[in-house]
């Protein structure tokens, strides 16, 4: 048939053809009229009429129809039979009845501008409208309704309804949208005929719609039929002669494929995809327009494909077809701005496999351009803003700049400006926002950043239905935000927030789906991370099968397999922590080396994991101690560090633990090299990290461990200061309540205590105890590191009580140690060291109290770390060591011989654990030299004594450790030799070495005031060595030893201050360089005090600085030293301790020196004198040690008696009537009976042994001189008043000699060396009354005195100064002291016995204390006159390191210093001063200036005087006896 015919129209009385067109059906011949017919209301019936070609009529129906009976006829397809010529022919006809108004008529003939119209509506409309614009105008609704379903344009109007509803889709998420969109290009492709060449267009058009309801609902049968349809558009497209479709239809049916291997990760997928699109680029010939666009897609599919397999040759097909696209794109053209987005995304996935920065440039450069050629308002533009601040994100992670992830900030919040709320991409916006949010938190650790994450996650879950495909997405977002919040603050709630999250991602992630191991490892990594809170073994186990199952399901060649086997291997290293078994650090390390050898070289990651599995490897030898385990791990660590790039954000991180694996093998071996390497690593990274940033405080610590380390080696206190500054940084740059605080405390208080351990100082104790303290009351109940925190506490605390045997100290230590031991599981790794310690407090408290039973539990839990420590362990030594203790100290209260036996067992076994060059190898030595001679004695034993001399002797000579304990082991060794061998020629070598040791433990490095602290326990030493050189006839090396080891502060500061002029000559930079250097260290170790509890971290840093700075200088010093020594000709001996020889060089002439050694073996008094080549050696042997103390002893109680002496000074307090104005006192035989004794027992035997004789002085002759220098407690007896002190036959040292002190005989002999003529620009006299002290006694006589001196000097022709009361400030005080060579102090004085350098004379403004004074070089200074109380007194710990103020005023530069050796009388002062300038100033000797060189005459001449005026009565012993004498 050709036409149909249809009459009883008006406008057609012939009627109208319709030319019919014949559709192929498998089991009928089918024609299709196009058009339609309007019948008008008012007609009843039609007749249609049916012709073959010839025009004949085939068949023919009439159409009896009343509109007003169209109910009748539904809306839709209608059919009735024909009548036909031939009754074997069989025809119907369906048509269509559609109801229309007139205005709604549609001529056929405008229906194409029509279509054209609509198409245009939707071409030209802005995505964010096309809803609106088809809700508006139902333009496509109608025209369906007006087209008949056999209208050739109908497939055409429904596939572009299909397509808006699409798009109102993608704006919207209205999953009806997409369900009627589907429908509707599912009807046009009902409605197009087979071999239609339009099919396969509409069939893309179904797959399209279908692919992009896949994409929100993840139904894999909505990827089978996209695919499905677009297979059949290729395969018709292929059968078609016109192919023009066909390119088009491969690339998005690749699209496709790679969306299905998106959600399988089956690799034949995405490969299928490349195939089919790269067919589809055949087809595309060169300057088609769709050739970008299809590019494009292509390079899409590579680059999926590469973040699945790693293949480099995949990402770099990728880029360069994308970089292909963007060339072949004109400038302008639309579609260029998406093609630079695909090529940027590229670069960025390339660039996170090879971390070049000249890929993530070119990424960030491609996306910029992209949005520069955006215009504002266009949909695309929030995407590549998007696209922008992943790049930018992605080079912040590499680089730490935090100008990128500003601007990542800064672009991903346009993203969500620009996005309306109801926006289906609303939510993924806001999670790229929390991800660069969470990016830079983690750079800086500013909580507003994760807060700010958190809620951008939160509300982008919250708004996202619960079957959407991204919700698992954002959920494992949200997850890891909360985690790093948990990991910022410690608190539970979050970590248990972020595994619901987590849980709930891999709930709503299906079976298959690629991203699911992700996901699983993620959950497995939260719990990992709650296990380390809260040490719950099943928070563990979680962790362990979730990571397993994400390796199981992650095929063999997929790239994400090696991070998922690197997260399996981080929670079985998590376990074996726990647990020690070794089955979970065999498989951590398995997962870490598999994760390391599916990396190909050049990966981005492979420096990660490498990392990784040297951390395994670290904790495999620590419990093990297989050396190979940590020379791989080092290996491992290196390769990491050589394979980050500088300026890798996690090159830090890599340095950090390849420093740690270092320490870890030091710890093992005590190999020094390693702790440096260690040391030279957590620097590094250090210094690489920015101030702010988050990790900065975690690797301040490691640094501060690692220093601290070092320092149990070293013992040098250089380390341990640096340690303490950089844990005190890490607490400083920490927030309150971030979880890691109470760690950072911790191994603050442990640096602190380490310190104390080897100075002693109790602040650095009192600090470790706070610090203790705070890290435990900032850890949370049940935390896994609370034992660790408690066992630290405890510990500081049993070493407190060690320092000042407080009960409540000790109770704390116990109590907290068993807290930590009960709070340890069983089979923890710290258990063992737990239970060393808690042994270690239960001991201390048994030596107090001596209960057994504390001893008993000690010895048994010590007993236990020892079994659960492995062979070759680091810590085996210390914990055998320990348990040797807690045996010995039992062994002294019960005496049960089995009980020593062990304990020396233990000792040596010690001791051949510990490597040659380990710092504690000294003390561990020391410590089984006493055990040995505590058998030695018990059992008589010779051999064990020998042995203990050995081992003390081994100990002492060691080149390493604290020098404390090498010097207590040389005293040890020297004293026993002494006492059992006193000649041996090894006595005299164990002496020697022991003195050396007296400076270094009281070395340079440290304050005065500590060096003073030190030296107590070894005031006794040289006074025993220089009695045994005694007993051996060597009176020179007795008295080099007393030079040595005695007066040790002054003997270091009068170096600091050595003139340099030979040194000049031979090299003037490096003699400015060392007195510069000087000048630092003198002015550091004069600073006082350490800091105070209550400070502030920040103050405490600073004064810390201070003392780092101190340290550094000594170490300076030292090395400036040795330098001149060894390179300089003839500078060998340059400031080394003079030998007798050099000693005896330099002698006044006006009399003898004589040093008196007082120890409780003999007495002895060695004398130079000028012109001997050699010392003389005069026993005294009716003098003791015990007659001293006696003597010393019964004056302290007579002068307190009378108020004479102090007990204590506060250094805070000026309230102190005692100071200068003395009371009344009663005769006083006592003392007469000790100056006898002195005189008999000690002085005549030495004038004797001089042939001095008693003479009485006249105009023509001087009696002689006489320095002393005691030692002992007869430095604190007047020898300069010693005699027989009767009414008749009186005799006395008066009548011999004019007595002056000595602190050393170098101190003195300097001083003639460097005597020089005063300059006369400050030749004169400074003089200051201070009368009216507040809080003080009124001394009104100092007035007069001070005025009667200035007229006395000044009618002599003498410049001279007074300045009386609060005219004087303490700074004009010093002022004054630098411009006049000779002062007079008429005031109050006072001595700090806990501070000497805080011994003080106190003005009317203030107190001048000694350490001020000393920081003045008074290089002009002659002669101090302290007309004050107690200014020669010394401190009675410290007898051989003459702490007084006039030793003091000596060692500031004056060469001579009239003093007191306790309070004098406010009515005698005046009158001795005016006596002593009187015959000063008519003694002078002509040098036409005023000089002190007769002032030790003028006082003797102004003590005569006085004794005369007081009838030189018994009585007025203590008026005279004080005033006395220093230098020359």
């Amino acid at each position: 048939m050709t036409e149909l015919v249809v009459f009883g129209l008006e406008d057609h009385p012939n009627g109208k053809q319709f030319p019919l067109i014949e559709v192929t059906s498998a089991f009928s011949r089918q024609w299709k009229a196009e058009g339609s017919i309007e019948v008008p209301v008012d007609i009843d019936g039609i007749k249609v009429i049916a012709k073959a070609e010839d025009g004949s009529g085939v068949g023919s129906l009439h159409l009896d129809f009343n509109m007003q009976t169209l109910a009748v006829y539904p809306e839709g397809g209608q059919i009735q039979s024909m009548e036909t010529v031939d009754e074997g022919l069989h025809l119907t006809l369906s048509w269509h009845v559609h109801e229309t108004s007139l205005e709604d008529v549609v001529s056929l003939e405008d229906l194409p501008a029509l279509l054209n119209g609509l198409g245009d509506l939707v071409d030209d409309t802005e995505l964010e409208d096309i809803g609106n614009a088809i809700n508006d105008s139902q333009a496509f609704q109608k025209v369906v309704q007006l087209i008949p379903i056999w209208h050739i344009d109908l497939p055409f109007i429904f596939s572009k309804l299909g397509n808006s509803l699409c798009d109102r889709f993608e704006c919207t998420s209205d999953i009806s949208d997409i369900d009627e969109a589907i429908r509707a290009h599912q009807k046009a492709v009902e409605l197009t005929a087979p071999d239609d060449a339009n099919l396969p267009v509409h069939l893309n058009n179904l797959g399209s719609s279908v692919h992009c309801r896949f994409r929100h609902s993840r139904n894999l049968s909505d990827i089978t039929e996209a695919i499905g349809a677009l297979k059949n558009a290729v395969k018709l497209a292929s059968q078609s002669n016109s192919n023009e479709h066909l390119p088009c239809l491969l690339s998005n049916l690749g699209a496709f494929y790679r969306a299905w291997f998106e959600h399988t990760g089956d690799l034949p997928d995405v490969a299928e995809a490349i195939a089919v699109q790269q067919r589809g680029l055949a087809l595309t010939s060169q300057g088609d327009t769709d050739l970008p666009g299809r590019l494009g897609n292509l390079g899409n599919s590579f680059t999926t494909r590469f973040e699945h397999t790693g293949d480099l040759s995949d990402i770099n097909q990728a880029i360069g077809t994308h970089q292909r696209a963007v060339e072949l794109t004109p400038q302008g053209k639309a579609e260029l701005p998406s093609l630079l987005s695909n090529l940027g995304g590229s670069f960025t996935c390339r660039f996170e496999h090879t971390g070049v920065l000249a890929d993530i440039t070119g990424a960030i450069e491609a996306h910029q351009r992209a949005i520069k050629m955006t215009p504002q308002g266009h949909p695309s533009l929030v995407s590549h803003l998007n696209n922008l601040g992943v790049s930018l994100t992605s080079r912040f992670e590499h680089t730490g700049d935090l100008s990128d992830i500003a601007e990542a900030i800064g672009a991903h919040q346009r993203t969500v400006d620009l996005t309306p709320q109801g926006h289906s991409d609303f939510p993924c916006r806001l999670n790229n926002l929390g991800n660069s949010l969470k990016c830079r938190f983690k750079c800086t650790g500013d909580l507003p950043d994760i807060a700010k994450a958190i809620l951008a996650y939160q509300k982008a879950v919250d708004l996202t239905p619960q079957d959407h495909m991204n919700l698992p997405c954002l959920l494992s977002n949200l997850g890891d935000s909360f985690t790093c919040y948990f990991e910022h603050t410690g608190a539970l709630s979050e970590i248990a927030k972020a595994i619901t999250a987590h849980q709930k991602a891999v709930e709503l992630t299906p079976q298959g789906h690629a991203e699911l191991p992700a996901r699983l490892n993620r959950l497995g990594n939260s719990f990992a991370m709650c296990y380390g809170c809260t040490g719950d073994l099943s928070d563990i186990d979680k962790a362990l099968k979730v990571h397993q199952q994400a390796v199981e399901l992650t095929p063999l060649g997929d790239a994400k397999l090696p991070q998922c086997l690197s997260n399996l291997g981080a929670s079985f290293t998590t376990c074996f922590e726990r647990t020690g078994n070794l089955s979970n650090i065999d498989q951590a390390v398995k997962a870490h080396q598999r994760a390391v050898k599916l990396t190909p070289q050049g990966h981005a990651k492979l420096p990660s994991y490498l990392n990784n599995l040297g951390g395994s490897l670290t904790r495999r030898f620590e419990h093990t101690s297989d050396l190979s385990d940590i020379a791989e791990a080092i290996t491992a660590h290196q390769k990491a560090v050589h394979l980050t790039p500088e300026g890798h954000a996690d090159l830090p991180s890599y340095l950090n633990n390849f420093g740690a694996s270092f320490a870890c093998r030091f710890d093992q071996t005590g190999d020094l090299s390693d702790i440096i390497a260690a040391l030279a690593a957590y620097q590094r990274a250090v210094d690489l990290t920015p101030q702010g940033h988050a990790d900065l405080p975690s690797l301040l610590n490691n640094l501060g461990g690692s220093f601290a380390d070092h320092f149990e080696y070293s013992g040098d206190l250089c380390d341990i200061a640096e340690a303490i500054a950089a844990h005190q940084r890490a607490v400083e740059l920490t927030p309150p309540g971030h979880a890691s605080l109470s760690l950072y405390l911790s191994n603050l208080g442990n640096s602190f205590r380490c310190r104390f351990v080897q100075t002693s100082d109790i602040f650095d104790i009192t600090e470790a105890i706070l610090a203790h303290q705070k890290a435990v009351e900032l850890a949370p109940k049940g935390h896994a590191d609370l034992p660790t925190h408690l066992n630290n506490l405890g510990t500081s605390f049993t070493f407190r009580f060690g320092h000042n045997s407080n009960l409540s100290d000790i109770s704390e230590a116990i109590h907290a140690h068993q807290r930590a031991v009960d709070l340890t599981p069983q089979g923890h790794a710290s258990l063992p060291s737990n239970l060393n310690n808690l042994g270690g407090s239960l001991t201390s408290r048994f030596e107090h109290t001596s209960d057994l039973s504390d001893i008993a539990e000690a010895i048994g839990v010590r007993q236990r770390a020892v079994e659960l420590t492995p062979q070759g362990h680091a810590d085996l030594p210390l914990y055998l060591g320990n348990l040797g203790n807690s045996l010995k100290s039992r062994f002294e209260h019960t005496h049960k011989p089995s009980d020593l036996s062990e304990a020396i067992g233990l000792h040596q076994r010690a001791v051949d654990l510990t490597p040659h060059g380990h710092a504690d190898l000294p003390g561990r030595l020391h410590t089984l030299a006493n055990s040995l001679y505590s058998s030695s004695v018990f059992r008589e034993s010779s051999d064990d004594l020998t042995a203990s001399i050995s081992h003390y002797k081994s100990a002492a000579i060691c080149t390493f450790g604290p020098p404390s304990w090498r010097f207590k082991a040389a005293k040890n060794w020297a004293t026993l030799l002494y006492e059992y061998s006193p000649q041996a020629a090894q006595t005299l070598t164990a002496f020697d070495t022991a003195i050396s040791l007296v400076s270094l433990s009281a070395g340079l490095e440290h304050t005065v005031q500590h060096r003073y602290t030190h030296l107590q326990d070894m005031s006794n030493l040289p006074c025993q060595a220089a009695a045994a050189a005694c007993l051996s006839d060597q009176a020179d090396k007795a008295l080099e030893w007393l030079e040595h080891g005695r007066c040790v502060v002054w003997t270091q500061l009068n170096n600091l201050r050595t003139p340099v002029d030979s040194l000049q000559m031979h090299d003037k930079d490096l003699a400015q360089h060392f007195i510069n250097v000087s000048r630092r260290l003198e002015k550091a170790a004069l600073r006082y005090g350490p800091p105070h509890s209550d400070m502030s971290m920040a103050h405490k840093i600073s004064l810390e600085d201070q003392a780092r700075a101190h340290l550094k200088l000594a170490k300076n010093w030292d090395q400036l030293l040795h330098s001149i020594q060894t390179t300089i000709p003839g500078f060998q001996n340059f400031l080394q301790p003079s030998s007798c020889s050099t000693l005896l060089k330099n002698l006044p002439d006006e009399g003898p020196i004589v040093v008196i050694n007082v120890h409780h073996s003999q007495c002895d008094a060695i004398a130079l004198i000028a012109g001997l080549d050699e010392p003389l050696h005069i026993h005294l042997p009716n003098f003791s040690q015990k007659k001293a103390s006696t003597c010393q002893q019964s004056l302290m109680t007579h002068l307190k008696q009378y108020d004479l002496r102090m007990q204590a000074v506060d250094p805070g307090s000026l309230d102190d009537p005692t100071e200068r104005g003395i009371q009344p006192h009663k005769k006083i035989k006592e003392v007469q009976k000790i100056l006898g004794s002195l005189w008999k027992d000690v002085v005549k035997p030495i004038l004797d042994a001089l042939a001095f004789s008693r003479s009485k002085p006249s105009p023509d002759t001087k009696l002689p001189r006489i320095w002393w220098c005691p030692t002992g407690p007869l430095a604190f007896l007047p020898l300069h008043a010693a005699g027989i002190y009767h009414e008749k036959n009186s005799e006395s040292i008066l009548d011999y000699a004019v007595s002056s002190y000595t602190p050393t005989i170098t101190s003195l002999i300097s001083r003639v060396k460097s005597h020089s003529a005063i300059n006369a620009d400050v030749s004169g006299l400074f003089l200051t009354c201070q009368p009216n002290v507040p809080g003080a006694s009124v001394i009104s006589g100092t007035t007069a005195e001070v005025r009667s001196i200035y007229d006395q000097v000044i009618k002599h022709g003498v410049r001279a100064q007074t300045v009386e009361g609060d005219a004087l400030t303490v700074e004009g005080g010093l002022k004054y002291m630098e411009e006049f060579s000779c002062i007079h102090l008429a005031c109050h004085a006072g001595q700090d016995q806990r501070d000497p350098l805080q011994s003080r004379f106190r003005f009317h403004n203030g107190v001048l204390t000694l350490s001020q004074i000393m920081q003045k070089n008074l290089k002009n200074a002659d002669l101090a006159f302290l007309s004050a109380c107690q200014t020669s007194t010394g401190e009675e710990r410290l007898p051989e390191e003459a702490v007084h103020l006039a030793a003091g005023m000596l060692a500031a530069g004056y060469h001579r210093v009239v003093a007191t050796m306790w309070a004098i009388g406010d009515c005698h002062a005046p009158a001795v001063s005016k006596d002593f300038y009187n015959y000063l100033l008519t003694h002078q000797a002509g040098s036409g200036g005023f000089n002190g060189s007769q002032s030790a005459y003028a006082l003797h001449y102004a003590i005569q005087k006085l004794r005369q005026r007081l009838d030189n009565s018994q009585k007025s012993f203590l008026d005279w006896i004080p005033y006395v004498h220093f230098g020359l």
